[in-house]
């Protein structure tokens, strides 16, 4: 799934509906930079470039997109992706929960495919390439899934986040969805899991997740090395391997991506920003603010009043 550039850590956000937890999200690409930052969810996710170069981290591995292909993401797999040129493209994703595809009957395919896929038994392949005779069922698969939500044209105006309460409609996706499965089957594309942990990514989930719910209280990096458990020098390292910058810049550019939240969605004052922030010094907000967004915090928020 991808999601949109401001979303991070474990995803709390249901996609789709309750009843239907399944959705597209087109995201444009605007100049090199974060398209979507790291997190992970417990859906599986099909992600879809027409073009472009992209770089997309998934596990502590880096992918580099050139051309046209899919990738697949795994549930609870921690990625983002980041855009390497300043060139225009979009980059399409749906996000589904692999229950929907289960069976009241116990069937061959609900035996050996459906079920093993919520189980974690079975993995979907890293990357589809056109060269691969699997490609072009799965992207006129992937197509008509968008079509189905409602995805018009190739080129919308704008990101979207498609769903669906239609039965019509969900049908088809359902549908689409299992010839997708039915395509990887096919191609013996799906990989056994092989039980390998990996703590290194464990400890980033964790480390996010203790700043999404710490942000607003004063953190040390001695704070983040306690609770996964390493010394700071160590966990410094891991930390900018894995997401890009040190973890107490991370930190200020979450506080700030709140800051401006609040901006936007709320008429408190700068001061009380600040301080819900995590930021107990006002001239050390006001400096964090101009290098991230190079403006003010008055003035970001007549600028979005505007809008």
């Amino acid at each position: 799934m991808t999601d949109q550039p401001s979303s991070v850590f474990k995803e709390i956000r249901t996609h789709g509906t309750q009843s239907f937890p399944c959705a597209a999200y087109r995201t444009h690409s605007v100049g090199k930079g974060t398209l979507v930052k790291h997190h992970w969810h417990d859906e599986a996710e099909i992600l879809y470039f027409s073009g472009g170069e992209f770089r997309l981290e998934i596990n502590m591995e880096s992918f580099s997109v050139g051309s046209e292909c899919f990738y697949f993401i795994n549930p609870g797999e921690l990625h983002s992706i980041i855009t390497e040129t300043t060139a225009s493209h979009w980059e399409d994703a749906v996000v589904f929960s692999p229950g929907i595809l289960s069976f009241d009957s116990y069937d061959e395919a609900q035996i050996h495919l459906v079920k093993p896929i919520q189980n974690g038994k079975l993995l979907f392949p890293r990357c589809i390439e056109p060269q691969h005779p699997a490609f072009l069922p799965l992207r006129n698969a992937f197509l008509d899934i968008m079509r189905a939500f409602g995805q018009r044209t190739e080129d919308s105006a704008s990101d979207s986040s498609l769903v669906t309460n239609d039965l019509t409609s969900q049908l088809y996706i359902k549908s689409f969805l299992l010839y997708i499965l039915a395509t990887l089957s096919a191609h013996r594309l799906f990989m056994p899991s092989e039980k390998n942990f990996d703590k290194r990514v464990e400890t980033i989930k964790t480390a996010l997740t203790y700043i999404k719910s710490s942000y607003r209280e004063k953190i040390y990096l001695s704070d983040l090395a306690r609770q996964v458990n390493l010394n700071e020098q160590y966990f410094c390292r891991l930390f900018k391997k894995a997401i890009g910058c040190p973890p107490m810049e991370y930190i200020n550019e979450y506080r700030i991506k709140q800051a401006k939240r609040l901006l936007e969605e709320s008429d408190l004052p700068v001061m009380e920003i600040c301080l819900e922030c995590g930021f107990n010094n006002q001239g050390n907000f006001l400096q964090e603010f101009r290098k991230r967004t190079g403006t003010t915090p008055l003035q970001y928020r007549k600028r979005n009043e505007s809008r």
